[in-house]
């Protein structure tokens, strides 16, 4: 009876250890999940933004492709940090 319980204790393909590393790798991947559930939401709220609001569209296009209107100059300041040591 004990070499049973040592054997599926230490041993086994199933033994503690192994066990425990999967609930690990589990926990992570629930913690992945939940931050990609989040992004999709934030993405499909964007998206209908997008689709329903001619100013968010204008503001995004501007924002992200650097697009402007006719006669308009668009000047693009870049913050740069450097570190001294």
């Amino acid at each position: 009876m004990v070499f049973f319980i040592v054997w599926m204790c230490f041993f086994d393909q199933r033994n503690i250890f192994n066990t425990l590393e999967q609930k690990e790798k589990l926990q992570a991947l629930d913690a992945k999940k939940v931050y990609y559930e989040q992004e999709i939401s934030k993405a499909k709220e964007e998206l209908n933004n997008l689709q329903s609001n001619p100013a968010a569209l204008e503001k995004f296009a501007r924002e992200k492709y650097l697009l402007k209107k006719d006669g308009e100059d668009i000047y693009i300041i870049e913050d740069s940090v450097f570190i001294k040591k």
